[in-house]
């Protein structure tokens, strides 16, 4: 059945977060289709990409004394607790399963959409970085705030990839990366963990401490995490042509002693410093 179903959990650590992404890719397996949980941060932490060095980390004074939790999945260290998180799990059988760009598209394409109803304009960062692209209207031609975006840069939102989200900076002529996403391509599933910054993260100390689109919107609200979350899973739904299953329930219950049996494996020092 092509079906779309929803978890909204409430805040956790990051150990148990990262297990829980582990078992939502195993429940996508098993149901044979695309799962999405959206989940809070119990305090803000730093998840590392799968490849970055811990070293490199462990020399950023701005998040010094801040908990670290490698994620299974690639990409560059984001600062949680002031965004709204999503994982979502897909077979490779499914139609956005077999290319890890149409995945990334699909998902960063539906939240356009939702900004752009909202008043908040937003497009994706195209391939290549030269051109701006039309989503839904051409999007203004603006250069980067930051030194060079590419995977050298230790944080996420230093960085860009084509798909990632944008909008204008808080300076003119400038952008600011607002939303990325990184996969984990499993034997039979991809699991894609993404973050939406919405507020600045003031715990830490710049160059972590990133433009938000709170900065970024003039006479705007910034969207509230519920209600923002619910419209982005019906346009995914929609997009999909899939039939949406909101559950009322949060996706840790029932799973409390797989997921706390997994995220073990994330709270030991040799996994986190693995690299």
């Amino acid at each position: 059945m092509n079906t779309l179903t929803i978890w909204w959990d409430g805040a956790a650590d990051g150990p148990t977060n990262m297990a829980a992404d582990e078992c939502l890719a195993a429940e996508a397996e098993r149901r044979g289709s695309l799962v999405l949980r959206f989940y809070g941060w119990s305090d803000t932490t730093i998840s590392l990409g799968g490849f970055q060095k811990i070293g490199d980390a462990r020399q950023v004074e701005a998040i010094r004394g801040v908990p670290l939790v490698r994620r299974p999945s690639g990409g560059g260290a984001i600062v949680h607790g002031s965004d709204l998180t999503y994982a979502a799990a897909v077979p490779k059988s499914h139609p956005w399963g077999a290319s890890p760009q149409v995945f990334y598209d699909a998902l960063h394409g539906a939240m356009v959409e939702v900004l752009a109803e909202l008043g908040i304009r937003a497009w994706p960062h195209p391939a290549g970085g030269s051109t701006p692209v039309s989503s839904p209207k051409r999007a203004p031609a603006v250069t980067v705030d930051r030194p060079l975006h590419d995977e050298a840069q230790f944080f996420c939102f230093d960085r860009r990839a084509s798909g990632d989200l944008v909008m204008a900076g808080p300076a003119e002529g400038t952008s600011s990366k607002i939303m990325g996403s990184a996969q984990r391509r499993l034997a039979s599933v991809v699991l894609q963990h993404g973050s939406l910054l919405l507020r600045r993260n003031t715990t830490v100390g710049n160059p972590a401490c990133h433009p938000a689109v709170a900065d970024l919107v003039v006479g705007l609200e910034v969207p509230d995490e519920a209600v923002l979350s619910l419209a982005w899973g019906r346009r995914i739904a929609r997009g999909l042509g899939a039939m949406l299953r909101e559950e009322d329930g949060p996706f840790l219950r029932g799973m409390e002693s797989e997921v706390a049996a997994q995220a073990s494996r994330f709270r030991e020092e040799w996994w986190t410093a693995r690299r």
